[in-house]
C-alpha cells in the first residue's frame, strides 16, 4: 500500500499528540503531588516534606517543559495538515482554545515562575499557593482542552452556516456543559492522579536499587517516605479514574455504540445476559472473534445488572447507514479499528488495575514497625525492579485511553458532521507530511531522551543533590580495577606484616 496525504496526516497527528499526551497526566499529577507535599510542610513544618516538594518539583518541571514544547508543535497540526477541518470548526475551536492559552495557561506559567525562584521569598503557605494555582492552570486547560475536543465526539451549541457549511457557535454554556466534557474530565484528570503517584512510587523504587541510596539513612528514609506518598496518590487515582471510566462507557454506549461495541469485538448482537471476552482473536476481513469468555460479566459491566444483550458492530452499522446516508453516501464505511480499540481498553484497564496493586504492596513493604523502621521493602531487589518498572504502566493506560477515543470516533473528524478525508488541507503533500514525520520523529526522539536523561540525573543526585550517576564500565575496565584493588591490599597486608616485625628483620624484608 503506498503513501497517502490522508494517511501521513493521521500518523503525524496521532504520533504528535500521544507523545504529547505522555507529559500532560505527568505535569498534572505531578503538580498536585507537589502540592500537597508543601502544604504538609507549611502545616506540620516537617523538612522531610520540604525536600521532598523541591525534589519532585524538580521532574515536574522537567515534565512541564517538555509537555511545553510538544504541545506547541501539536498546534501547528491544525494548520498544516488539517486546514479544511480549522475551517469548518474554527468558531467553536477558537472560544475553548482562546480561553486556553489567555486564562489557564497564562495563570499556569505565571506561578510556575514565581514558585520555582521564591522559595525563600514567602512563607511557606503563601509559596505553597503558587504551586497550588499551578496545578489549577494545569486543570484549567485540560478542561478547555476537552471542551474542543467533546465537541468533536458529541457536538452540542452550534447550527450549521448556510453559506459556508461550516458550524457556527450558538450558544457557549451548551458547549461549556456537553455531557461528553463532564464525562471525558473526570477520567483525564484521575489518571493524571494516578500517573503521578506512579512516576514518584517508581523512580523511588529505583532509586532505592542505588548504592548510594541503600548506604545513606537518610536517602532511604527519603524515598521510602516517597514510595508511601506516591502509592497513596496512585492507589487514590486507581480507584477513581476506574470509576469516572465506567461513567464514561455508560455515556459511549447510548452515544457512540460502534466504539463500545469495537472495544468488546462484538459484531452481532449479544445473547441477553451477554458474556464478556477477556481475550479475543479477531479476524477483521471476515468479521469473527474467537473468544474466552466469562458468563453474564458483560452485562454487569455495561448495565450493572445480570441481564441485558448489546448491540454489535453489524446493527450499529446499518443504524448508521439509515442514519447518514443522505448525507454522506451509501458507500461510507462505518467500521472502527476493531483489534486496536479491542487491546487499547484492556491495556487502559489492567494499567489502573497493576497501578492499584503495585500501590498496595509498596504500602505492606513499607509499613512501620518492620526492619529498619522503614519497612521491608529493601530486602525484595525483585520487587524493587517489578516497581521500578511500573513507572512506565501509566503511559501505556493514558495512550490506550487515547486510541480509544480518537480512532473509535472513525469515520469522523467531527462526529456526525465532517469526515476524517475532509478535513485534511488541500495543499498537504506526501513528500512534505513525509520531510515532517521524520523531522517530528527525531525530535521526539531527542526530547524523549533529554527528558530520561536529566530525570535519571536528579533521580541518582539524591534528594540533596551530591550523589554520583552510576558509571558503566567495559570487562577491561573492571579487570584493571579489581587488579589494582588486589595489588592495594596485597601491598597493605605486606606492609603490616612488615610493621610487625623487629627492626633487623624489617631491614631484611625491605632489601
Amino acid at each position: 500500500m503506498g503513501l497517502s496525504i490522508l494517511g501521513l496526516s493521521r500518523f503525524q497527528f496521532a504520533m504528535t499528540t500521544i507523545y504529547h499526551f505522555f507529559f500532560i497526566p505527568v505535569s498534572i499529577g505531578l503538580a498536585l503531588a507537589v502540592a500537597i507535599m508543601e502544604t504538609i510542610y507549611a502545616v506540620n513544618k516537617n523538612p522531610l516534606y520540604l525536600k521532598m516538594a523541591k525534589f519532585w518539583g524538580k521532574i515536574f518541571l522537567l515534565s512541564f517543559a517538555v509537555g511545553v514544547v510538544t504541545g506547541i508543535i501539536q498546534e501547528f497540526q491544525f494548520g498544516m495538515n488539517w486546514s479544511n477541518y480549522s475551517r469548518f470548526m474554527g468558531d467553536i475551536f477558537g472560544a475553548p482554545l482562546a480561553i486556553e492559552a489567555l486564562l489557564a495557561f497564562f495563570l499556569e506559567s505565571t506561578f510556575i515562575g514565581v514558585w520555582m525562584f521564591t522559595w525563600d521569598r514567602f512563607k511557606p503557605g503563601v509559596h505553597a499557593l503558587f504551586i497550588w494555582l499551578t496545578w489549577l492552570g494545569s486543570t484549567l486547560s485540560a478542561i478547555w482542552i476537552l471542551a474542543a475536543n467533546s465537541f468533536m465526539q458529541h457536538p452540542t451549541g452550534f447550527e450549521i452556516d448556510k453559506a459556508t457549511g461550516h458550524v457556527r457557535l450558538r450558544s457557549f454554556m451548551d458547549v461549556v456543559a456537553n455531557p461528553q466534557l463532564w464525562r471525558a474530565f473526570p477520567h483525564v484528570i484521575f489518571a493524571a492522579v494516578m500517573t503521578g503517584g506512579m512516576i514518584i512510587l517508581g523512580m523511588s523504587a529505583f532509586a532505592m536499587l542505588h548504592k548510594r541510596t541503600q548506604q545513606h539513612d537518610g536517602d532511604k528514609a527519603f524515598f521510602t517516605k516517597s514510595i508511601r506518598f506516591g502509592a497513596v496518590v496512585a492507589l487514590v487515582g486507581a480507584v477513581f479514574v476506574t470509576y469516572a471510566g465506567d461513567l464514561q462507557t455508560q455515556f459511549i454506549i447510548k452515544d457512540q455504540p460502534m466504539k463500545f461495541a469495537a472495544t468488546e469485538a462484538i459484531y452481532e448482537d449479544t445473547k441477553d445476559p451477554a458474556p464478556w471476552a477477556v481475550v479475543s482473536l479477531i479476524n477483521e476481513n471476515d468479521k469473527t472473534a474467537k473468544s474466552i469468555e466469562i458468563p453474564y460479566m458483560l452485562s454487569l459491566l455495561s448495565y450493572h445488572k445480570a441481564s441485558g444483550s448489546v448491540k454489535g458492530m453489524d446493527t450499529v452499522d446499518k443504524e448508521l447507514h439509515e442514519q447518514y446516508d443522505a448525507k454522506f453516501g451509501k458507500d461510507m464505511n462505518y467500521y472502527v479499528p476493531v483489534n486496536a480499540l479491542f487491546w487499547s481498553f484492556r491495556f487502559m484497564a489492567l494499567s489502573a488495575a497493576i497501578s492499584g496493586l503495585a500501590s498496595i504492596l509498596a504500602l505492606w513493604f513499607t509499613r512501620k514497625g518492620k526492619g529498619d523502621g522503614t519497612g521491608t521493602l529493601m530486602n525484595y531487589r525483585w520487587l524493587l525492579w517489578i516497581m521500578g518498572a511500573c513507572t512506565f504502566v501509566p503511559f501505556i493506560g493514558t495512550t490506550g485511553g487515547w486510541l480509544i477515543t480518537e480512532l473509535g470516533r472513525y469515520p469522523w473528524i467531527v462526529y456526525g458532521l465532517l469526515t476524517i478525508a475532509d478535513g485534511v488541507s488541500p495543499t498537504a503533500t506526501v513528500p512534505g507530511l513525509l520531510f515532517t514525520n521524520i523531522v517530528y520523529f527525531l525530535l521526539f526522539l531527542l526530547l524523549g531522551a533529554v527528558m530520561i536523561f536529566y530525570s535519571r540525573r536528579v533521580l541518582y543526585q539524591g534528594p540533596d543533590g551530591e550523589g554520583e550517576l552510576p558509571v558503566r564500565q567495559s570487562k577491561a575496565a573492571k579487570a584493571a580495577k579489581a587488579k589494582s584493588t588486589d595489588s592495594a591490599a596485597a601491598g597493605a597486608a605486606a606492609s603490616a606484616a612488615i610493621a610487625g616485625k623487629s627492626g633487623a628483620e624489617r631491614s631484611v624484608a625491605l632489601s
